[in-house]
Order: structure tokens, then sequence, then C-alpha cells
């Protein structure tokens, strides 16, 4: 069973220019968060406008979402009320544009004016932009993962560059588990700015160690388990002339069944090299997400499974060290925003329906 993360949304409010081409490299410039499958919903009520059909139809609803709906003559962005995923609003021109991150409207030339508030439900007409509802909810509850692999490294999020966030995760993980090595490498992509606030903290040098190929997507959410491994050795080739010889510190953005880091460790012996240190700039996984990442079963998760020695062995590491809970709540220092970390300590910040 794969993992999913589902929540890529993109609309422009543009009376002059082509929307559909805009859209599409807006779509395109979000494809990293999830790349298997689109849609479109028809969101049926009897109301006087759209914006009171988006405002009942979302009354009651539990759990995690960014909407972009369209009629004749308006677009409306509502943001769930827990400010579990990420939208933001931004302008080209008299042009009006919102998306799931920032990134987005960099792909299409827009300039990022704001983050919309967790419950806020904003509506483009002839135009003019209005918001038609904002609940009165502190700062949210944003996904903390958002900043450990699912956002682009590009993108800022609720104040938060997120290249940072992952950088100082690295910093952090140097502190806590310190290894006696020769390089530091990333695993691509989002292994990588972690890898560089390893280095710097460490004082080991940074080192391209893995390369990608840019044609494959993520394997996170390649469906099946077989299909997962083959794509792992499609996606990643080691650069032995980084790695032959050489005791390595290999850092991942997470480590989720454990499959994929035996795989890329052992890519990393083949090539060469002497010793292999393994870090994951996220804590162990040990809860399912019930907001929009499909982890179904606490028995897919390696940490539920295992001690953090025996998932070492597991995955072939020579030393093996997770990031702890209280560094993950360090690492966006400039997030105005609440987190949600309960695929790591199993606490939500709204009660689970049984």
């Amino acid at each position: 069973m794969a993992i999913h993360e589902e929540c890529g949304v993109f609309g422009i409010y543009d009376r002059f220019g082509d929307c559909a081409r805009t859209a599409y490299y807006g779509l395109y410039a979000l494809q990293h968060r999830g790349q298997e499958a689109c849609g479109i919903a028809q969101a049926r009520l009897r109301c006087p406008s759209v914006e009171e059909a988006v405002c009942r139809a979302l009354e009651g609803l539990r759990g995690a979402w960014s909407l972009i709906v369209m009629s004749p003559r308006k677009l409306v962005a509502a943001r769930d009320p827990w400010g579990f995923r990420p939208l933001c609003m931004g302008r080209r021109g008299e042009a009006i544009v919102f998306a799931s991150e920032s990134c987005a409207l960099d792909a299409v030339g827009a300039k990022f004016e704001r983050d919309l508030d967790p419950g806020e439900i904003m509506v483009v007409e002839d135009g003019a932009v209005r918001t038609v509802q904002k609940p009165e909810q502190a700062k949210g509850h944003l996904c903390i993962f958002e900043y450990i692999y699912f956002a682009r490294p590009d993108s800022t999020i609720c104040g938060q560059s997120v290249h940072q966030a992952r950088r100082l995760a690295g910093r952090f993980l140097a502190a806590e588990h310190p290894a006696q090595a020769d390089v530091v490498i990333g695993v691509p992509d989002s292994g990588l700015d972690a890898a560089m606030g390893y280095a710097e903290a460490s004082g080991i040098p940074y080192g391209v160690g893995l390369v990608k190929n840019r044609y494959i997507g993520r394997t996170f959410i390649t469906p099946g388990q077989r299909s997962r491994e083959q794509a792992v050795r499609i996606k990643l080739g080691p650069l032995r002339s980084c790695v032959e010889g050489k005791q390595v510190v290999m850092i991942d953005d997470s480590i989720v069944r454990g499959t994929t880091s035996r795989q890329i460790v052992s890519l990393l012996r083949e090539a060469g090299a002497k010793e292999v240190h393994l870090r994951s700039s996220a804590p162990p996984f040990i809860s399912p997400c019930w907001f929009g990442t499909d982890i179904p079963s606490r028995e897919e998760l390696i940490a539920c499974r295992y001690s953090i020695e025996e998932i070492r062995a597991q995955t072939g590491a020579d030393s093996l060290g997770f990031l702890s809970l209280d560094a993950l709540r360090k690492i966006a220092p400039d997030a105005r925003c609440g987190f949600c970390d309960g695929c790591f300590t199993g606490h939500y910040p709204i009660q689970l329906q049984p």
C-alpha cells in the first residue's frame, strides 16, 4: 500500500489572459504533491450564490482540505479550519492566483501576497477579492511534514522558508547524532537541504553521492512495494567517485517502511562506501495520518515494529539516528502557525471519531 499526498490545487482569475495555459504550468509546479491523479468534483446545492454554497457544503466537515471552486463569474478558494494544508494567494497584474505553494506562483510569474488563514473562504468576482468567511481560529495546525518532505524547497509556507527549515533540521541532526565520516550526502530531493545543514554544523564536507533520474516521480507515493523497490534503482544512482572508500553520512528526509533506506544503503556499499551512517531529518513514524496522507495501518511503519537498533540492522547501516521531537518543533522558527505532528506523536489537533 502506498502513502499518498493529495492536496495540490491551483486556480487563476484573469479576464484578459490565457487561464488554461497558466493553470497548466501552475499545476505542473505542484506535481511533487502527488503526480498520480487529478480530478474535478461537482461541490449540488440550491443557494443564492456559489460562495454561500461553498460555505454550506463545508459546514460540519472535519479534516484537511484546500479547495478551488469555479462558477461562470466567480473563483472561490477555501482552506480547512484547522489549517492542515497550505493555501496562498498572489497577483499577476490584474489577475488573482491561488495555489497550494508559493513555488507555483513563481512558476507563472505571480507575486505572493499572503497565505489564507485557517477556515478562510475568499471570492474573486469582477477582478475584486473579498473574504466571505474568516472563522476566529488561532494559528492553525499545519502538517509539519510539509517542511520535511511534501513542499518544494523554494516555497515559503506561513512565513517559513522550506529550504531553511530543512537546513535547520540537518543542523539539529548533527548535534543530536554526530558521526565520524569523510562526506555528508543527501537523498534527493528532500534530503539534500538537511544534508547541507548537517555538513555545516558538523564540519564534514558536503558531497553529491546520489544522482537522481529526473524522469521519474517520487517513489514515496508509488503504488505497490515491488514497484517502489524497482523505482528506487531507476531513480537513484550512486556517484562512486564521491563515496568509494569513504565513511559516508547519508541524510534522508524520513524512514517510513525502511525498505527504501535499505536499498539506498546497499547501493552505496556496492559503489564502494566503507561505512554508511544513516540519519533521518524526521522523527520515527509511529501513527497513521487521518488528514490526507494515506498511512493506513501501523503495521506498515517500521518504527512501530522494531527498536532503533533493529531498524539499523534491517537497513544495513553502520549507525542510525532520527531527529528528536524537541528538535522537530524548532525547525520552523519563522512560521506564523501551529503544527500537527500526529504521525510522530499519535496526538492530533482534533478528536478522531471512532
